[in-house]
């Protein structure tokens, strides 16, 4: 397949470091608090579930910067796993990434946005129907969201400048809010909360809606711990897209690693600083039992009173906005090198007059609209939260395969902590997998079968791209 044009490296370190940060930073830290405090009961193991996907954040962020320095082409992930394993291997996370990973991702974002503009413009609520199709009810909320799915979309296919301002923009605007937040939400700390909150920190315990509370077996325990994570590892979820777009970025080798490194240090200090100012303002029965989950919203009516709504309506607002963006930007160059190896629509695999595979946004673009039409987008994440694990342990443990077979391949940046981080995080991945197996088994089979079913799809594929090369 040749190229009309070429990928313009355009995105320096700061615009790199903002893809990380911004596309991490969406709807999540506002709201998954309340589901993990229900499911932990304590200041203390809220807190150390933060703590733990900050940990295996960094660390597989960290270990990704060798794959990176090696391969800095379009794809990142995708050409890790095929250049680690095999194109088997690689296309299912491709098959996966593009059917609910990086799309039912979008399609959540963009719906987030809708549901707090609503806080604004009531017209725009989810709980009123702009279409009745029959088989099919349609929310303003939807209509909106795919609006603005569009809309990126389009900004998009413009070039990279394009997408470039608005995610460097929205992003430093989201961190100084989060920022603000915290330091308002510290001057606000009521102190017999806080000595509520943590005079026993680590008395785990189921919190129920009603307010009761259930003890756990030491076994479920784990299980509970396991089951937050599925909430922060989302959140703290696509730190990776800035491997996607890596053949526009100056200095791919130096910058990628360093991108990784600086953005996902940035997330995880605001995310545990975050749940302490929660925990400063709410007590712990009352982040469990905010409405609609809705944690930031609860504890801002608290620091600003009567504006505390409007003030998070506004920051989520522009967090989901900026997210999406840097979404939307990176997904299409998987399906780009997916198209040149032969395994997705051949036009994909070309670029536009602008630089940018613009077809490949357009498709992405029409299946995050779909999700977003479907409603069963934030059902799907939950369950591919367990696939999401296990390609990053397969990626990184391709650190240690690529150095057994490529030992004198050139690296211009090795691995921090190698071997032990590395090791240390597929152990961490395992462990939550497992956990996730045999306690919450909804969170699993869904997104393997998905997964799973990309089998079939890859042979197929190459079987009817063997035919058509002997018809030629």
């Amino acid at each position: 397949m040749t190229e009309n044009t070429s990928f313009k490296p355009s995105l320096k370190l700061m615009d790199a470091t903002m893809l990380v940060a911004g596309s991490m930073i969406g709807s999540g830290i506002f709201i998954v608090s309340a589901d993990i405090s229900r499911n932990v009961g304590s200041s203390g193991w809220l807190i150390f579930v933060w703590l733990i996907t900050g940990f295996m954040t960094l660390t597989a962020a960290l270990s990704y910067g060798e794959l990176s320095a090696m391969f800095p082409k379009a794809g990142g992930q995708y050409v890790y796993l095929k250049e680690a394993f095999n194109p088997l291997i690689s296309f299912m996370y491709g098959w996966s990434f593009f059917l609910v990973i990086q799309t039912a991702t979008i399609a959540a974002v963009g719906v987030a946005f809708a549901k707090f503009t609503a806080y604004l413009i009531p017209q725009f609520s989810e709980d009123l129907v702009a279409l009745d199709l029959g088989f099919l009810t349609i929310s303003p909320a939807q209509l909106l969201s795919i609006i603005i799915i569009v809309f990126l979309t389009y900004i998009n296919t413009q070039g990279i400048n394009s997408g470039k301002i608005i995610q460097t923009v929205f992003t430093l605007t989201k961190l100084l809010s989060l920022l603000g937040l915290i330091i308002f939400g510290l001057f606000a700390i009521k102190p017999d909360t806080w000595n509520l909150n943590w005079s026993n920190m680590w008395d785990m315990h189921k919190i129920n809606l009603d307010g009761s509370t259930a003890q756990y077996t030491t076994m479920a325990a784990f299980g509970a711990i396991a089951a937050s994570m599925v909430g922060s590892i989302f959140s703290s979820d696509a730190w990776n897209n800035v491997t996607f777009i890596a053949g526009e970025i100056k200095n791919p080798k130096r910058n990628i690693g360093l991108s990784l490194a600086l953005g996902t240090l940035i997330v995880t200090v605001i995310y545990i600083s975050t749940n302490i100012m929660y925990t400063g303002v709410l007590s712990l029965h009352e982040i469990a039992a905010a409405s609609k989950d809705r944690v930031a919203v609860a504890a801002s009516q608290q620091i600003f009173a009567g504006a505390g709504t409007v003030i998070i309506a506004l920051m989520i607002m522009v967090s989901t906005f900026g997210c999406n963006n840097g979404l939307i930007m990176a997904g299409a160059r998987v399906y780009y090198s997916m198209a040149h190896d032969g395994l997705f629509i051949r036009r994909v695999g070309k670029l536009n007059k602008n630089s940018v595979p613009g077809f490949g946004l357009w498709i992405q673009c029409i299946v995050a609209c779909l999700w977003c039409l479907s409603g069963k987008y934030g059902d799907l994440l939950d369950m591919i939260s367990f696939v999401v694990v296990v390609f990053y342990m397969l990626t990184i443990s391709g650190i240690f395969v690529l150095r057994a077979k490529r030992p004198l391949a050139e690296r211009p940046y090795k691995a921090i902590g190698y071997p032990v981080l590395p090791i240390l995080y597929i152990i961490m991945g395992l462990t939550f997998c497992t956990l996730l197996i045999i306690y919450k088994p909804n969170y699993t089979w869904p997104g393997l079968i998905i997964t799973l079913m990309g089998i079939p799809v890859y042979y197929l594929i190459k079987k009817l791209d063997k035919k058509a090369l002997l018809s030629d």
